[in-house]
């Protein structure tokens, strides 16, 4: 559906120290560095990372409102930019056909809640623009999916903001657009609100079909929604995944702090045991299964999330593997789960386990981490 081909854009910099002819050069910043990516027909895909990574920019050119240095975009064979180094073809946004919710919504405060969704229809050109009676049927029919239907008459600085974000979404689908482009558009809502939002756009997503491409920082909100995901940092794509995998199985240690919480334990590669790799450990030794096979004596750095860290106060048993004996530091009830942080030597391994597990503080525990819930990173990632 969507194809982008070694994308690349740059924006000025700062100025660089004056040359001998006494001019000064302003450096370029590249915002999205060389990436490329393949979006399915049908499904959610997530750009996630930290501010300044570039996922808005690279959304941004996929609608056209920034052009690109170079690279190509298209949407389901219809290319609409293409550069290098020769001749730049740009398709104009409003020529693109594609639907954008904006972080702010961007709704038209002058116009009911019908007229905002009516509007991208009564706008275009002659040829293709619908008669009123089939704009009409088609607005009312999108408010319904977004359960606005009965606010139709309404102002639309009158709604509640999770009604706003609906009625934005309204208008980005009443010209069936073949992609989708959201930016953060559940940010600007509590914590309550973006949660039952959040599902309400994935059901909407899965029932209508519709592809589409979602930018967002926050973590919870891109495993919650998403087919795949692409991790991104400083311009580059970091790992591309499902949800499962970019959480249990990330690639570098950058996803797998950026995604969660990771326990990160130093060693390095002592042998293989049984299909498993040994790696020794200022804590003993530790067995991982891993895909890869780094040599033996290489550096390399085992991440383990904390709930798949089980924690215990008996003492630890001759027959298990990857057990560390430790001090229970402190410990948080959270809800759903207890967080317990445990000093192991001269480091803390936090540990979440269900509420009926409670350690309190200064609690000598053994913990124990299946080597299949272990994942290897190279030194450097």
């Amino acid at each position: 559906m969507l194809e982008i081909t070694n994308l690349v854009k740059t924006f000025a910099g700062d100025r660089q120290p004056r040359r001998e002819n006494g001019d000064r050069a302003a450096s370029r910043v590249r915002a999205v560095d060389d990436i490329s990516i393949d979006v399915r027909d049908g499904e959610l895909f997530t750009l996630l990372g930290p501010s300044g990574c570039g996922k808005t920019t690279t959304l941004r050119s996929v609608a056209g409102l920034e052009r690109p240095d170079s690279g190509e975009i298209s949407v389901a064979g219809r290319v609409l930019f293409s550069g290098g180094s020769s001749r730049t073809f740009h398709l104009p946004p409003n020529q693109r056909g594609l639907g954008m919710v904006f972080q702010s919504y961007a709704i038209w405060p002058h116009m009911k809640v019908f007229d905002n969704v009516a509007f991208p229809l009564q706008v275009m050109s002659r040829g293709s623009r619908p008669g009123k009676k089939a704009i009409a049927e088609k607005v009312m029919s999108v408010l319904e999916t977004m359960e606005l239907a009965h606010l139709a008459g309404r102002q639309a600085t009158k709604l509640s903001g999770g009604q706003q974000q609906r009625l934005a979404l309204a208008r980005a689908l009443v010209t069936e657009p073949p992609l989708l482009l959201l930016d953060e558009p559940l940010s600007n809502l509590d914590a309550k609100l973006r949660e039952s939002l959040r599902f309400e756009l994935k059901r909407m997503q899965r029932e209508l079909g519709i592809t589409s491409v979602y930018v967002t920082h926050d973590q919870i909100e891109a495993l919650a929604l998403s087919s795949r995901i692409a991790v991104m940092r400083d311009g580059k794509i970091m790992q591309t995944g499902t949800p499962r995998d970019i959480y249990e199985r990330p690639d570098n240690r950058f996803v797998a702090e950026f995604i969660g919480t990771s326990n990160f334990l130093s060693g390095t590669v002592a042998g293989h045991e049984n299909g498993l790799l040994a790696v020794d450990t200022e804590h003993g030794q530790l067995l991982v299964r891993a895909e890869v096979r780094p040599g033996t004596g290489e550096a390399v750095v085992l991440a383990a999330r904390p709930e798949a860290v089980a924690l215990t106060d008996q003492a630890p048993t001759h027959d298990t593997p990857n057990q560390l004996t430790g001090s229970v530091v402190t410990r948080s009830f959270v809800g759903d789960a207890v967080d317990h942080i445990v000093r192991v030597g001269g480091q803390e391994v936090r540990a979440r386990c269900e509420p009926s597990v409670s350690l309190a503080p200064s609690t000598t525990v053994t913990l124990r981490i299946d080597p299949a819930n272990l994942t290897l990173i190279p030194v450097g990632d």
